[in-house]
C-alpha cells in the first residue's frame, strides 16, 4: 500500500453506494481497497506508468 494518500471525492446515486458498500462487505474488502485497485487497473489498461513505492526506493538507491 502507498504511503502517502491523497484524498479522491466521488458522487454516486445512495442506492449504487449502499450495493457497492455490501457487495465489499461481502467480500471482506473496503471500499477503499476495491477503488484503489479499479484505479491501478484503469492506469495499466490505458498505459499509465506511475511512481509506486518500490520503484521510489529502487531510484533512490541508483
Amino acid at each position: 500500500m502507498e504511503s502517502k494518500t491523497a484524498r479522491l471525492t466521488v458522487l454516486i446515486d445512495p442506492h449504487k453506494k449502499k450495493a457497492f458498500e455490501e457487495l465489499c462487505a461481502a467480500q471482506d474488502l473496503t471500499p477503499s481497497q476495491v477503488v484503489r485497485q479499479l484505479i491501478r487497473d484503469y492506469l495499466d489498461q490505458h498505459g499509465v506508468t506511475y511512481a509506486t513505492k518500490s520503484t521510489l526506493a529502487a531510484n533512490a538507491k541508483s
